[in-house]
């Protein structure tokens, strides 16, 4: 009625109530947003797409939509960088004895140190390949172990969940869930798991799908350091490497499966509405 008085348009007058509500940051504003997503594009090695970057200025308080968003990126010239494909590398051609599937893809965990998930996989240095072999909580998709060398043997996978276990103490019982690879089904590791009472778990063979969570990890990696960079030396990799986890995955790096929060701020938060529960 008030359109049909006033002789305007529905949409025209539902477009001002819009602006009025979620009104047009002035200049200043918009130049203090464009300067936080260089700052954002550049922490995140220029990984974040339209998403997340709208959810990182959220967080500093600046109410922005995704379309909006992209607009002032494409202003700013922000680009996403976006990664190559990898070759697998996991070698199941044994005749060692291998874990059934306990996990069978259950990768919603409800508490921490109930099932941890891990692979190896390869970094070119002009030295040579380094090979990486990480461990990842489910609950948070925390890295809460890792190991490199310039040797694809048990020990690496052995250290890397040693290390998880010096860091989060976790209880029997714990599944630890891998591919098929010959490391995983070496003798060191399998005593490693029953010297503390875990569950051994591995993906079936050839389904990269059963280990996903881990793989998205590695493509992750990939996609935001590793394929940018030149490595002269496996000791400046594992440096790169050491800080991209340490410096920005874990602490920073905002996860869509997590509500758009890092794995440490997850944890965090999930801890602090149980203690006040």
């Amino acid at each position: 009625m008030m359109c049909r008085l006033l002789g305007v348009k529905r949409n025209g007058f539902y477009r001002y109530l819009k602006v009025q509500k979620h009104p047009r940051p002035d200049d200043d504003i918009r130049q203090d947003i464009i300067e936080w997503m260089h700052k954002i594009a550049k922490a995140s090695g220029y990984s974040y797409g339209s998403r997340r970057m709208k959810k990182a200025l959220n967080c500093l308080g600046y109410p922005v939509g995704r379309r909006y968003t992209r607009t002032l990126m494409k202003e700013a010239g922000i680009q996403v960088r976006y990664r190559k494909k990898y070759k697998v590398t996991t070698n199941s051609k044994h005749k060692k004895p291998v874990f059934e599937n306990v996990l069978e893809r259950q990768f919603d965990m409800s508490a921490p140190n109930q099932a941890y998930v891990q692979d190896i996989t390869y970094i070119w240095t002009q030295e040579g390949w380094l090979y990486l072999a990480v461990v990842l909580d489910l609950f948070s998709r925390r890295v809460v172990g890792w190991s490199m060398g310039s040797r694809m043997k048990a020990k690496l996978v052995c250290d890397a969940l040693t290390m998880a276990l010096w860091q989060r103490r976790p209880p029997e019982g714990l599944i630890v869930h891998s591919d098929r690879g010959s490391q995983y089904a070496s003798q060191p590791y399998r005593r490693l798991l029953k010297g503390h009472g875990f569950i051994g778990s591995m993906s079936r063979k050839g389904d990269c799908w059963d280990n996903a969570v881990v793989e998205s990890f590695f493509g992750s990696l990939k996609q935001e350091r590793v394929q940018w960079r030149h490595y002269q030396t496996r000791h400046e990799a594992q440096q790169d490497i050491l800080d991209y986890i340490t410096v920005f995955y874990n602490p920073v790096r905002l996860h869509s499966y997590l509500g758009y929060k890092s794995p440490n701020q997850y944890e965090l938060d999930v801890r602090n509405e149980r203690k006040v529960a």
